[in-house]
């Protein structure tokens, strides 16, 4: 299990193409959920020093992908299904308020009309990596387009745990990545229907809860 080696770069980019190069390997499933990551493999692998593969490590930390675990040692992070129902749940409230603040906006059809064209991009026939993406795409763009930038940092904030608990939790399964089930929440917000909009985001991670949590513990 290797990464590609970033030796022959600028020193200057080191240090961000060093964690985009994690980061990425995380992502993909090439280190899965628990896995250790040692600092004297990883500088080997890509060709840097340890130090900065250290400071690479330090963010992928607080992006929440990266754990500590005994003795300090530094792992793939994993989720319980305690916390991965908690974290469904702090999205159903952060994007309950986006699709609020959506309907409230005097660019609510404008709004709908570019969520309507993002559920192209979701589809059942693409590969799991491709699935996720267009999926988290889908709800960032969601939060985005609310207009509430402190929205949006907090649910960026919570991605890499979004990409953990989807990663271990069976996600080409996951029958809520599916295009008809995100296209009730454009529906309700075309309507200008507030509430309906948030029941149905609530119902929406209610659903996935359940899915990655039971996935989750029986991995």
């Amino acid at each position: 299990m290797s990464i590609e080696s970033l030796s022959a770069l600028d020193r200057s980019t080191l240090r961000e193409r060093s964690l985009e190069a994690l980061r990425s390997a995380i992502l993909s499933g090439r280190y899965r959920p628990g896995d250790h990551l040692g600092e004297v493999e990883l500088a080997g692998s890509l060709g840097v020093s340890r130090g900065t593969v250290r400071e690479a490590l330090r963010h992928l930390q607080q992006e929440g992908l990266v754990t500590a675990g005994t003795r300090g040692m530094l792992r793939v992070n994993s989720l319980t299904a305690i916390e991965v129902r908690e974290l469904f749940r702090v999205r159903a409230a952060l994007e309950g308020l986006a699709v609020r603040e959506i309907v409230a906006s005097p660019r609510r059809a404008a709004t709908a009309a570019t969520l309507r064209a993002a559920l192209e991009r979701l589809s059942d026939e693409d590969e799991p990596a491709a699935r996720i993406e267009a999926d988290l795409g889908f709800h960032l763009l969601l939060c985005r387009l609310s207009g509430n930038s402190m929205l949006v940092e907090a649910w960026q904030r919570l991605e890499g745990r979004m990409r953990v608990a989807i990663l271990d939790g069976s996600a080409a399964q996951a029958p809520m990545m599916a295009r008809d089930r995100h296209a009730p929440i454009v529906d309700a917000i075309e309507r200008g229907d507030a509430d309906a909009a948030v029941r149905v985001v609530d119902e929406h991670m209610t659903a996935a809860a359940e899915h990655f949590a039971e996935a989750t513990a029986a991995s």
